[in-house]
């Protein structure tokens, strides 16, 4: 094998490692997206690390709550003017897509009060500082998804969430992507 196609296979393994480096979240982790047990969202969201590509789980019961995507105002005092995303199915995957402040509650009176609320902040990938992030498509609506401004900025216009469900932990990702890379490296061999 030459060494272009050394190259090329070096590439190909390292783009598909980066790739599958994405993590998976479930909101709430066991508890899910509830008011019962009163978790600590806050808590909850500050143990994590989150980074552009990783995807939010929102797991709740459809019949009691509901997910919606609001900007800081809404998000501190509870009260919801225009929500940038609603979700209603249950189960919501949301990829984010921009670093930035990501705040989310649920829209049942009384539900945010109690503590029905998160706040996702999203590290850029080359850099710790923060910056708006994008809002995913709301569903099953096919409109374009805004940007949550961080400081009295305009929302602008960004691309909704991939359409992957997958609750493949991110680990099984990279070690699935790892044996395509090998096979790819032997097969040009």
């Amino acid at each position: 094998m030459g060494l272009s196609e050394y190259a090329v296979a070096l590439l190909l393994f390292m783009a598909a490692l980066k790739v599958s480096t994405a993590a998976v979240y479930k909101v709430g982790d066991d508890a899910g997206w509830t008011i019962l047990g009163r978790p600590d969202y806050n808590k909850w969201a500050a143990s994590k690390t989150f980074h552009v590509g990783d995807t939010i789980v929102f797991q709740y019961n459809p019949n009691f709550h509901n997910v919606l995507q609001v900007n800081h105002s809404d998000f501190q005092s509870c009260k919801l003017t225009v929500p940038i995303a609603t979700y209603s199915t249950g189960k919501e995957s949301i990829t984010i897509k921009h670093p930035g402040h990501y705040y989310y509650i649920c829209g049942i009176p009384g539900h945010c009060d109690v503590g029905q609320k998160v706040d996702i902040r999203v590290m850029g990938s080359s850099s710790p500082s923060l910056s708006p992030g994008p809002t995913p498509r709301s569903s099953p609506s096919p409109n374009p998804s805004t940007e949550v401004p961080l400081s009295g900025e305009s929302p602008k216009a960004a691309e909704g969430p991939s359409p992957s469900q997958s609750g493949v932990p991110a680990l099984i990702k990279v070690q699935l992507w790892l044996a395509m890379g090998i096979a790819a490296v032997w097969f040009i061999v």
